[in-house]
């Protein structure tokens, strides 16, 4: 009979073995057993589970120094598939993957500030609904949905508490889509799902120790640590872009005054140039907003900042000078060894890139950024459903979730 404690080393190795193939298959049970540091009787019997489980196969390939077969292991692209949800402000995101996140089938639709919780809800399940039916159709079980979220997220429970930019509050998803899908839902921010997909599949990949920053519509923050994401006693942790900057500043989205991401999101950058524009118009500018500033979105003002215009340069230079100046703060306390920088900002990579280095390695300390790297995202969108992506296999891979 297996006691508590065994079971649930049981399952830590699992999930040891488990992680090790992702990052190193294909790969002997010997080698196996060599990064892990089990023995190689316990990497036989668990690999022979997984093997019954159908999340791994084992594939023979000849030696051509010895002639022999070699038996390597790999994880099975058929051993399951996950569903990623992104529910953004102006839209979501659903996309499909195998066990080895290979994408199945993907799908966003725009939504509006104008729909209800319910309407916006009702329109991720439909989307939810026709991902699983391409699961089904390949075969595939359904292992999970993890879901991003912009606001605050309590984890454990699964509950969005409030996402100020959507008006949103005291949503409790988890328990929602248990009831609708039947599967196990992982809910998290939006930004830590971010920093999850960077690290699993973008410019962050198995990098321990970094800082990803998304940029969409305000400023959101995911931090890793150890491999692992900082989401603080209940998955509040992260929240960067509201830390005070200017207590005599501009009113956020969250209620509190002079919040950071008042100084250095897209909508800074929308908000600098129409205040520029009242001392100083420019028809041509008008003219791409169709007569109307209302109209005036970020991907305008980088093109009239990338062909010469001042008034939308200097608000994009500005913003990201404030930015590397906050980034630098946030070097000093976590001392990450990489900072990501994703969202809408990747579109002013060119423009911006060399202000934020200079004012994070003129205002860090100099320790802090010997060996760090500056780097956007190799992705304008999809991190974050990649993220959500990610969680679940995470959880699978890493967090003893498999019985």
């Amino acid at each position: 009979m297996i006691t508590g404690d065994q079971e649930k080393v049981r399952k830590i190795n699992r999930s040891l073995i488990l992680n090790t193939l992702r990052l190193h298959a294909p790969i002997s049970r010997a080698q196996v057993a060599n990064l892990t540091g089990l023995t190689r009787g316990t990497v036989s019997n668990i690999v022979n589970t997984l093997l019954e489980d159908g999340l791994v196969f084992e594939d023979t390939l000849e030696d051509s120094k010895i002639g022999r077969p070699s038996i390597l292991l790999r994880l099975r692209p058929d051993g399951g598939a996950v569903v990623g949800v992104e529910i953004g402000v102006n839209f979501i995101s659903v996309l499909l993957t195998n066990f080895v996140a290979e994408a199945l089938w993907e799908t966003r639709v725009e939504t509006s500030l104008s729909q209800s919780q319910t309407e916006i809800i009702s329109e991720a399940e439909k989307l939810i609904d026709q991902a699983l039916a391409v699961a089904k159709k390949n075969n595939l079980r359904p292992l999970g949905i993890g879901v991003g979220l912009p606001g605050l997220v309590n984890v454990r429970q699964g509950n969005l508490i409030v996402a100020p930019n959507l008006r949103w509050k005291n949503l409790p998803l988890r328990l929602i889509w248990n009831q609708r899908f039947h599967l196990p839902i992982y809910i998290d921010n939006e930004a830590n799902l971010a920093a999850l997909g960077e690290y699993y599949f973008g410019a962050a990949r198995n990098v321990e120790n970094f800082v990803a920053l998304t940029s969409d519509i305000g400023l959101g923050g995911g931090i890793m640590i150890d491999g692992r994401l900082f989401r603080g006693g209940h998955g509040y942790g992260g929240e960067i872009g509201h830390i005070q900057r200017d207590p005599q500043g501009e009113q956020c989205g969250c209620g509190r005054i002079g919040c950071w991401e008042t100084q250095v999101g897209p909508r800074a950058v929308l908000q600098r140039v129409k205040k520029e524009f009242q001392i100083h118009p420019d028809q041509s500018l008008l003219d791409a907003c169709l007569g109307d500033l209302n109209n005036l979105t970020f991907e305008i003002v980088v093109q009239f900042a990338s062909n010469g215009n001042l008034i939308c340069r200097k608000a994009i230079e500005e913003v990201a000078f404030n930015l590397g100046v906050g980034i630098a703060d946030l070097v000093n306390i976590f001392n990450p060894d990489l900072v990501v920088i994703g969202g809408a900002f990747i579109l002013a990579k060119d423009i911006m890139q060399s202000i934020i280095e200079d004012a994070i390695f003129s205002n860090a300390l100099q320790p802090a950024t010997e060996t760090l790297r500056i780097g956007f995202s190799e992705r304008r969108t999809g991190a974050c459903v990649l993220g959500a992506v990610a969680v679940v296999l995470d959880d699978i891979l890493r967090e003893m979730v498999i019985s």
